[in-house]
């Protein structure tokens, strides 16, 4: 029974995961931490790395706390929601930057309608290189509209 309720909150945690990437993108990262971001909008620099990267940086050092609460008997869903977001930032690092971004240059051929509709989803999103005005803030769940023909 303890096995499947931290499996509940496992999927709890990485659908949650959803909404916090929807919200950080939309308020703090076109937000007040537009410092951080614009970089990934519009590249100003030689580097492979981005200032953007500090916010997968920010989920990671979250996880490993939660982790670590976890291991001490501190908060015993630590590792559950741990691996929760663990694994939403896996699977974000797969669709944005290797399938949409290709920072590395794998995923090239998927081409079925859900890649697509994510594909184009963020295409309409980086139409904005400014701060304002944006549209489409999640990731792996984006409006209907995005998968039309």
């Amino acid at each position: 029974m303890i096995v499947l309720f931290w499996i509940l909150i496992f999927l709890g945690t990485f659908f949650f995961m959803e909404f916090m990437a929807w919200f950080t993108h939309k308020y703090i990262m076109h937000g007040f931490l537009w410092s951080l971001h614009k970089d990934h909008h519009k590249k100003d620099h030689d580097s492979w790395f981005e200032r953007n990267d500090a916010f997968f940086i920010f989920y990671a050092v979250v996880s490993i706390v939660l982790f670590l609460l976890w291991q001490y008997d501190i908060f015993w869903p630590g590792l559950p929601i741990g691996v929760g977001i663990f694994a939403y930032g896996v699977a974000y690092f797969l669709v944005h930057d290797i399938f949409i971004h290709q920072r590395f240059k794998m995923f090239r051929r998927i081409n079925n309608r859900y890649a697509r509709g994510v594909r184009r989803a963020h295409k309409m999103h980086h139409k904005k290189i400014g701060k304002g005005g944006g549209e489409c803030f999640g990731m792996l769940v984006v409006p209907f509209k995005y998968f039309k023909k």
